[in-house]
């Protein structure tokens, strides 16, 4: 039975993120391919995820970083062909909860009071986007200078909706093994957070010291390392 990992992106970025991963997941013989999340909410992306997984043949090790954690959440619920959920610095939602609500009783990250709202046609609920100034020291401090700018100046913001929507489903991860990696110096998504909520699905944690919150790009050694983890553990 062949193996695919779908990759699912977060808020404030897109695909081409994962390219580090991909890189050395291919070099490992692994079937993998990064998907493009709309970032406009839980279910109408996790819908699309989802569509994705029903079409897609063999086993899925379904991986998703910062919001498309809370995506995947959905998209692999009922999805028979999920064999492993990967959480990579990212949000982990039970049926009724939502980004915001989980992350209520921890400090807030610094990522917070950075964001910016914009308007967007065809909706009266805001979008969100990181300050530029901030871009580097909440979202991508291990970046070296020049890439975080560019990371600044390729933002793709997020719909408020994606936070305060609750999951609608029972989460996929109930019932499937699951692995979370995030790093000590995450700004975006406090790691005291990530820490309980590890603990609270039983999935199996590796913490990067230093590491920020797209580390995906910054440390992608560590993070391909639990996702290969992950397949090999399908057999």
């Amino acid at each position: 039975m062949s193996t695919t990992v779908l990759l699912v992106h977060g808020a404030f970025a897109d695909g081409s993120s994962w390219n580090n991963v991909l890189t050395r997941l291919q070099a490992a013989g692994i079937e993998a391919k990064a998907l493009p999340n709309p970032l406009r909410g839980v279910t109408s992306d996790g819908e699309y995820v989802k569509s994705v997984i029903a079409q897609t043949e063999g086993d899925v090790v379904l991986v998703g970083h910062s919001y498309g954690g809370a995506v995947n959440s959905y998209a692999g619920s009922g999805q028979s062909n999920v064999k492993a959920i990967v959480f990579v610095s990212a949000l982990a939602l039970d049926k009724g909860e939502s980004g915001q609500s989980v992350q209520a009783g921890f400090p807030d990250p610094p990522l917070l009071a950075a964001v910016q709202p914009w308007n967007y046609p065809g909706s009266d609920v805001p979008e969100l986007s990181i300050k530029v100034e901030d871009y580097h020291r909440v979202f991508a401090a291990d970046w070296s200078d020049a890439d975080a700018a560019l990371g600044a100046a390729n933002q793709r913001p997020l719909s408020l909706v994606g936070l305060t929507e609750t999951l609608s489903v029972e989460p996929s991860w109930k019932g499937v093994p699951t692995w979370w990696v995030f790093g000590s110096e995450d700004g975006a998504i406090n790691p005291d957070y990530q820490r309980a909520a590890a603990k609270k699905i039983g999935a199996k944690l590796t913490e990067v010291p230093g590491g920020s919150h797209t580390m995906l790009v910054s440390r992608s050694d560590e993070v391909a390392k639990v996702i290969m983890d992950a397949v090999s553990s399908l057999g």
